[in-house]
């Protein structure tokens, strides 16, 4: 598949995700705290189908964590939420995974079919879109976090990665190792997660150690990466006593 595919590709999704959750609002008896997140007015527009937010309303909106129904909420802002996704013009305070966490607190999975599946390929169609596009409005890193937490699992998204051999996806591959093995040297998960961390560490620590050296050798200049891979295969004294083990403190 090429680039221009992988991008006609999410244009479907988008278009896709537009037309499942048109015209859906936030439940008529939705509430939230005026002094804490919004006016009467806001959580209105939340009661009223079709209109964009504007961005702030729409960073509150996603990122609260105390609406009666979330999942309602998400659908209301769907349509809008994912083509700023895929702009680059959403941000998180302290990353992208939890952008995913908002996906899973509205509980996408256990939706009505047309609906999940809508969610489940535009999720689908923008990872594999990131792995191939040079310069991604979101670091395939954080994409990764996002779509971990959103579905619960790393496995499908580390299965894409790998089956993709192609230069672009090994580069995002050592950016990805660069931006992590601080975290992982130090068996911590490179972002938040609510659920299973030591089992999502262990997977991705796994995953770089079978994967990632084959794939970081083709690139210049990765010489160091890929011994801090290695070393993610040691434990104990062989990973500490290691001439290539960073000095530093966890």
């Amino acid at each position: 598949m090429t680039f221009d595919d992988t991008r006609l590709r999410l244009d479907r999704a988008l278009a896709d995700v537009t037309r499942t959750f048109r015209g859906m609002t936030a439940r008529s008896d939705e509430t939230q705290c005026v002094c804490h997140w919004g006016s009467d007015d806001e959580l209105a527009l939340l009661k009223t189908p079709g209109g964009d937010l504007d961005p702030d309303l729409l960073r509150r909106t996603w990122d609260a964590t105390d609406f009666t129904d979330h999942g309602a909420v998400l659908r209301r802002i769907l349509p809008q939420f994912a083509r700023e996704l895929v702009a680059g013009r959403i941000e998180a305070l302290f990353g992208m995974h939890e952008v995913g966490r908002s996906f899973a607190r509205g509980h996408w999975q256990q939706w009505p079919t047309r609906q999940s599946a809508a969610v489940r390929e535009f999720l689908d169609a923008w990872w594999t879109h990131g792995l191939n596009d040079p310069d991604p409005a979101v670091p395939v890193h954080q994409l990764l976090a996002l779509c971990a937490e959103a579905s619960g699992t790393l496995t499908p998204w580390l299965d894409t990665w790998e089956a993709l051999d192609h230069p672009v996806a090994d580069r995002h591959l050592a950016a990805a190792v660069a931006e992590w093995e601080y975290e992982l040297m130090g068996d911590a998960l490179p972002w938040g997660t609510w659920d299973d961390e030591d089992a999502l560490r262990a997977e991705l620590t796994a995953w770089l150690v079978r994967y990632a050296p084959d794939r970081l050798r083709a690139l210049d200049g990765t010489d160091e990466l890929q011994h801090r891979v290695r070393l993610l295969g040691l434990t104990g004294p062989a990973r500490w006593e290691d001439p290539h083990y960073p000095v530093r403190s966890y």
